[in-house]
């Protein structure tokens, strides 16, 4: 039967193994929003290029006005269209939308109001892989849980 002590101990460990793992939610343009931006579509390049993505983050798109949504191929990103095979999916025309990240692929989205896309209202997210996704502290709390395995194990048999 296992102590007390120990299970405490383990449900510790897990928790701190858990801590390094939990998603986060990133808002397109953070305080900008998803609009067309003033100095086109190097505000929504430079947003993600600081940001790490990962497998089970959520990205939100907020706006107000008429703007809308819509995930595209890289041929659509390119062109601004969401039509026939260039789309994925339905445009989305209701604040806020929620996209989970479930791939590692890269997602491509616009706004497919005239001139909103060529005008910058359009980003690219670019996924780690999940070796480039593992933070330090994940790996941390998993050598601090073996390292306190090793020594429960130890103590439990002094």
């Amino acid at each position: 039967m296992a102590s007390t002590k120990s299970l405490v101990l383990f449900g510790w460990l897990a928790a701190a193994i858990l801590s390094g793992c939990t998603a986060d939610t990133y808002t397109v343009g953070d305080d900008l929003g998803w609009t067309r931006p003033p100095l086109g579509e190097v505000a929504y390049q430079t947003w993600a290029r600081v940001k790490d993505f990962d497998v089970g983050d959520t990205i939100t798109f907020s706006w107000s006005g008429e703007h809308n949504v819509a995930q595209v191929t890289k041929d659509g990103y390119d062109k601004c269209n969401a039509t026939g095979n260039f789309g994925v999916g339905q445009i989305q025309t209701v604040s806020p939308y929620n996209f989970l990240i479930n791939s590692t692929d890269p997602y491509y989205f616009i706004c497919t109001i005239p001139d909103h896309c060529t005008n910058g209202q359009k980003v690219t997210v670019q996924v780690r892989s999940w070796s480039a996704a593992a933070p330090s502290s994940a790996f941390s709390s998993i050598f601090f849980a073996i390292a306190a395995s090793t020594f429960i194990f130890a103590f439990h048999f002094y």
